[in-house]
This record gives C-alpha cells, structure tokens and sequence, in this order.
C-alpha cells in the first residue's frame, strides 16, 4: 500500500504533504532566536512536551508575563487614540528593531505620562462642570430671589403659623412640627441646587412629605445639557430653589438631596453679591477652559507620537509573546544546558529548517550547534496543503472548521 501511495502522480491542492516527526536539541543561547526564525518560516510545528503543566510551572512564564502587561499597555494607547479621535498611522515609521528591555521602558514611561495627564484632565473637568453648573444655579435661583423677596415674608409668616399652630394636628405631626418650630435658626431659609430632570418630580414630593408641606419648592430647567461631575455624562438638569424653616427641615433637605444626587450650591440673597460672585465664576470657567484645551492639544500631540510606532510595538510585543509561548512547549534539561523539543514539518522542508537553524546558531555566536534530526512516529500527522495565492483563502476556511 505505501508503495502505490509513493507512486502516485503528484496532486499538491488535492493531497496533503507529507509529514516527518523531528526532534531538535537547542542550546539555551540560541533557542530564542531559533524558535524566531522558524515561526517566520512557518513550515514546523512543534508539540507541547509539557502538556501536564500549568502554565505558571513552565520555564518561560515571567517572560509571557511581562509581554502580556506590554500588550495591555499598547491596547491601552490603542483605546485612548481612539477615544481622542485620531487614528493610528496606517504607514508606520520604519526604525530599527528596538530590544525588549527598552520598549518594556518606553512603554512604561509613556503610560505614566498619559495616565497623568488623564488624572489632570479629569479634574480640570471636573472643576469646571461644578462651576458651570454654579453659574447656572446663580442665574436661574438668583431671577427666584429677586422676584420672590415680597413673597419670602408671607411665606415666612406662614410657615411660622403653621408650625406653631399645634392644636389642630395629631401628636405624630405636633412633635415634627414643635421640632422645627423649636429650631436654633428661626426665620424663612432656602437651599438651592441643580438636580436631574428626570428625578425632579420624585424629588419634589419626597421634600414635601419629609416637610410636612412646610416648605415652598421652585424649580426651573437649565436649558442645556449638563455633564454631572461625578458620573461624566451629559443630562437635562433643573435648578431648584427650597424654602423652609428651621434647622430639622434643613437637614432633612440636605439629605434627601444627597440621597437623590443634586448638588447644591450657596447662593448669596444680595443681588449685588450674586453678580459679584457671577463674574468670578465666569472668569474662572474662561481660564479652565484654555487650561482644558491646552491639556488636550498637549495630550493629542503625545498620542500621535505613540501612534505613529504603535504598530511596530504591537507586532514586536506579539511576536516576542509567541516565541515564548513555543519556549514553553519545549523540555528544559538543566545538566546540559539545551532545550528539547519535537515538532512536525513537511518532508520538503527538511533543508529549509536546518538552515535557518544554521543562521540562529551564527547569529547567535553559540559555540554548539542544533541537533536536528528525524523520529519514528506512530501518531497520525497533521497536515499540510500547499497553497497559492487563490487556494490560500478556501484552505484557510477549511483550517477555520477543522
């Protein structure tokens, strides 16, 4: 039977090559290279010897390691370049294969320098959110003062009769009410703030029923979209203005607004005040705002620079991985100082392999040379089709499902 299959005619699209098991003994030297060398040949593949080991008993695990972190980091560039809205350059710079050592260097270095800038920017940000947000209740709570300053001693006389007026209520709502009325700080008070549009009318009954309907609650909407401080996105907000009495309706408020996350803001009852305040506020926000821009055009320019070699390094990173991931497939023997591994390759390979094992062995300047030579199998061996440029695709669909 081996004879007829040796005698058939040659159908290379139709038929695998065929397949040698080998064993190669590398010096420790030039495994690395080596190992290089014959994945970019691609014509050998080797088996895991150390199948019953976890990948952190393996020789080469803190090499994988420090690949895998550098492959975080690069992903991390790749996900801040595309946040920042720039692309990476599609023609890289061609520089001269930079060692491992030192990218694991520049990498660390450029992502201490964007997390820092990240961390300024983010409070920059936030800053200025918070001010806005200020100038906004400024405008919006200061029009409510202004045009309820005659109705603030109505509403202030009323309240006070109704907290005092205690003989009219049960005795659960006479010691609610006797407790503001007893307040260290009588007299009609207010908070103001700014509180998502959509918690607004939730937040309007919870102040009234924690209140007793002892407070008058005003609201308007900002009329813009908002970035909150806190969460970093963007949502309808209104203003909102309280008046109460007493210094339990107060810290009731404070809390329910904590609780609902509205951010209050002092806001001064003098007018001239409110537009004294107004103005710092505006100046501040002028001079973040060039701060903000000068940080971005900043971080930008540092982007553009990682993303010119960004696919240099991740190739390099992802090569270096998986030259150590096939370091790890290979036995390590301490006494003689080599690695041991076995592998399959197609019978016209054979002087290919040998080759550029020769190159690693020169290159490498490794005094032993590797031992290559071919095993008895009794395992089925994987196959290998030869392809051109038109089967390439249909083979690989067929690898894809096999």
């Amino acid at each position: 039977m081996e004879k007829f299959v040796d005698n058939l005619s040659p159908m290379d699209l139709m038929r695998s090559e065929k397949m040698k098991l080998v064993q190669l003994i590398i010096p420790v030297e030039s495994a690395h290279r080596a190992v290089s060398y014959l994945g970019e040949l691609g014509l050998l593949q080797f088996c895991d010897l150390n199948a019953e080991k976890s990948p952190f008993q393996r020789t080469f695990v803190n090499q994988v390691k420090r690949c895998g972190e550098m492959l975080r980091k690069l992903r991390f560039f790749k996900d801040q370049i595309i946040k920042a809205g720039l692309l990476s350059s599609i023609h890289p710079v061609v520089e001269p294969d930079v060692e491992l050592e030192e990218l694991e260097i520049q990498l660390a270095e450029h992502e201490h320098e964007l997390i820092e800038m990240n961390s300024n920017s983010e409070k920059l940000r936030q800053t200025y959110n918070e001010l806005l947000e200020f100038k906004i209740v400024l405008i919006k709570a200061g029009s409510f003062l202004v045009s309820s300053n005659n109705h603030a001693v109505a509403e202030e006389r009323e309240l006070s009769e109704n907290v005092h007026s205690n003989h009219s209520y049960d005795e659960a709502s006479s010691l609610i009410e006797q407790e503001m009325g007893t307040a260290d700080q009588p007299g009609l008070r207010f908070i103001s703030g700014i509180i998502c549009k959509s918690k607004a009318l939730r937040f309007e009954r919870m102040l009234f029923r924690a209140t007793r309907g002892n407070m008058l609650f005003n609201q308007a909407p900002a009329g813009e979209e908002i970035m909150d401080p806190l969460s970093a996105e963007k949502a309808e907000k209104t203003v909102f203005v309280v008046f109460f009495s007493g210094e339990q309706a107060r810290k009731k408020i404070l809390k329910i607004c904590e609780a609902f996350g509205a951010n209050c803001y002092p806001v001064p009852e003098d007018l001239s005040k409110q537009r004294q305040i107004t103005r710092e506020v505006s100046s501040r926000l002028s001079e973040l705002e060039v701060t903000l821009d000068a940080g971005i055009q900043h971080q930008n320019k540092a982007l553009t620079s990682i993303g010119y070699h960004l696919t240099q390094w991740m190739s390099k990173v992802r090569r270096e991985k998986a030259v150590y991931d096939t370091l790890n497939m290979l036995n390590f023997d301490v006494t003689k100082k080599c690695l041991v591994g076995e592998g399959w390759c197609p019978v016209f390979a054979k002087a290919k392999i040998q080759d550029a094992l020769q190159r690693a062995t020169v290159n490498s300047n490794s005094q032993v040379g590797i031992i290559f030579h071919v095993m008895d199998a009794v395992e089925s061996p994987p196959t290998y089709f030869r392809t051109n440029h038109f089967t390439n695709a249909y083979q690989e669909i067929v690898d894809a499902y096999g």
